[in-house]
């Protein structure tokens, strides 16, 4: 069979980079399943679309196309390579919107190509704002209370219904485009003619600002088998992009009932809407009322969110997903990491994930700092960590932004009104102004909560640095202390910043102590498997007697 493999198109915020993960790894399955890959990217800064992985490493797509993902030039390979089938989830929202527009030109018709996995009426219910609503309303799954319309008089009409403050989405919409909130009806006009730009279709939709926003990457094969692989939630309330907000995988603040609620919910709702592959579900929780929830969209594809629940968890959901399209089910796919059972589980954690993204507005002239619904995020970082600190002190150091940790800022808050602006504003300064709050006790935990909506418990896990770094300013660097420091994610050079030392005898100073990351699962392995001691301890930690 010939596959034709949409990718997420040209270089830029919304498209191509977080995408290239997702479409390397199917075109591995599909040629692993003995199928021809055609691949349309224009995107040259990608791995899928490098020649050498093919020739050299022995995996890639057999034929790369680089021209823009239309539906004019699509049409134009389709024509010359006669592909079997499109695979459309692999390329983020650029190649669903192509698939959509093919779907009602006529032209997959036309050529009798078929469309895998997820069929395109399920995908145009999942993209409509209005199909979606109702389609959730057939099977009671609450979602927010909103208002479809197709130009300024029907959005007007919409917001005297339901009232301001409110949220103005674009339907289709990349990366969040046309979105944002509204407060009033001065603002009204303008948002909603810009958003018509982008869409024709927009949604005027309640305000649940303040809610907690939580993810669940849902897996689904043709026999109605159905998993949730991972679950995610954002360290700030919904308001912000996922893509703009640093999210925290498994979700920390969630009890048991809360968290079975929206996994069953998410079961629930992929089965009624009939997605064959992977997608993402993303929430809205209220958090002063733990049934109260509101279902705010979902990917009939790869997402962003999936490369990393993929990297965290260590299931190839990408993966899964090409076999699931290709027609197998999960019980029949072997399991990636024990290689002995099947792809049909839940992964447990017994570790954090830590996304931050990293933006560069200082290379824009006239750009905004402040984040919101709408992406500006040009990457982003992964930590791993046995605890929060950890993972989001790692996490910053990662940014390559000149920072040590989240008591390092970029920038200096020369006074308590600016330092609470950049508290109550969202922006990439948000999480080295809350720190610095509780680090000089400018402002107290519940005075946070109160201007962010940030959940009380991230707030007392920076407490836990701040604490240890008021601690580490009294200059008695005890081996206790150092330990404490070093488990809550303080980098050497940190340390010796707050102890006023350097950071060569902070090393020297931990190494006399044996506080090395050395933990005990891989000493066990090692002294399990001794022919294998070398490769374990540089793989995992680096030399074991040089950390």
């Amino acid at each position: 069979m010939k596959i034709l493999l949409l990718g997420s198109g040209a270089l830029k915020i919304g498209e191509a980079g977080e995408f290239d993960y997702s479409g390397s790894q199917a075109i591995k399955v599909f040629q692993r399943n003995g199928h021809e890959v055609i691949l349309i990217n224009p995107n040259i800064a990608t791995i899928q679309t490098d020649p050498a992985s093919f020739h050299e490493k022995g995996f890639g797509a057999n034929k790369v196309y680089f021209l823009p993902v239309t539906p004019l030039f699509v049409e134009k390979v389709i024509q010359q390579e006669k592909p079997d089938a499109l695979a459309l989830s692999f390329g983020g929202q650029t190649a669903l919107n192509c698939g959509l527009k093919l779907k009602e030109s006529g032209i997959l018709k036309k050529y009798k190509v078929r469309v895998l996995g997820t069929p395109v009426d399920v995908i145009q219910a999942t993209e409509d704002r209005e199909i979606f609503k109702q389609k959730l309303k057939e099977i009671s799954i609450l979602t927010p209370r909103s208002i479809s319309a197709y130009s300024l008089s029907e959005a007007k009409r919409a917001a005297k219904k339901i009232g301001f403050p409110l949220i103005i989405r674009a339907g289709f919409a990349l990366g969040g485009q046309g979105s944002g909130f509204c407060e009033n009806e001065k603002k009204f006009e303008q948002m909603v003619s810009e958003a018509l730009v982008f869409s024709p279709q927009v949604l005027v939709e309640e305000d649940l600002r303040g809610w907690k926003e939580i993810e669940y990457e849902v897996v689904r094969d043709s026999a109605d088998n159905a998993i949730t692989v991972v679950n995610m939630e954002n360290f700030d309330p919904l308001g912000i992009h996922t893509g703009e907000s640093i999210v925290i995988s498994p979700s920390m603040t969630l009890a048991n009932t809360e968290y079975q609620l929206l996994r069953t919910v998410s079961i629930k709702t992929i089965r009624h809407l009939g997605i064959v592959g992977e997608c993402n579900i993303q929430f809205a929780l209220n958090p002063d009322d733990d049934h109260d929830y509101r279902v705010i969209e979902v990917n009939a594809r790869l997402s962003r969110s999936s490369a990393l629940a993929s990297k965290a968890s260590g299931y190839p959901l990408a993966a899964v997903a090409a076999d699931i399209i290709l027609g197998k089910t999960m019980p029949e796919i072997p399991n990636a990491i024990t290689k002995v059972t099947t792809s049909f589980f839940e992964p447990a954690l017994d570790y954090l994930a830590v996304k931050i993204p990293r933006w560069d507005l200082q290379k824009f002239r006239k750009v905004s700092q402040t984040i919101s619904t709408e992406m500006k995020s040009v990457g982003e970082v992964m930590a791993l960590g046995r605890n929060f600190p950890e993972c989001v002190q790692k996490a910053v150091r990662m940014l390559n932004i000149g920072s040590e940790g989240v008591l390092d800022s970029p920038a200096k808050f020369r006074n308590k009104k600016e330092l609470q602006k950049n508290i109550e504003i969202p922006s990439p300064l948000r999480i080295f102004a809350v720190s610095y709050a509780l680090w000089k006790k400018k402002f107290s935990i519940e005075q946070i909560y109160q201007m962010t909506k940030i959940d009380r418990w991230f707030l007392q896990q920076l407490k836990r640095i701040t604490d240890c770094a008021q601690d580490l300013e009294k200059k008695k660097l005890t081996p206790v202390l150092l330990e404490q420091a070093k488990v809550l994610g303080f980098s050497d050079p940190e340390i010796a910043r707050l102890t006023g030392k350097t950071s060569k005898t902070i090393r020297q100073q931990r190494k006399k102590a044996q506080i090395i990351p050395v933990t005990k699962q891989i000493d066990t392995l090692a002294a399990e498997f001794p022919a294998q001691t070398n490769y374990l301890y540089t793989t995992y930690l680096g030399k074991k007697n040089d950390i």
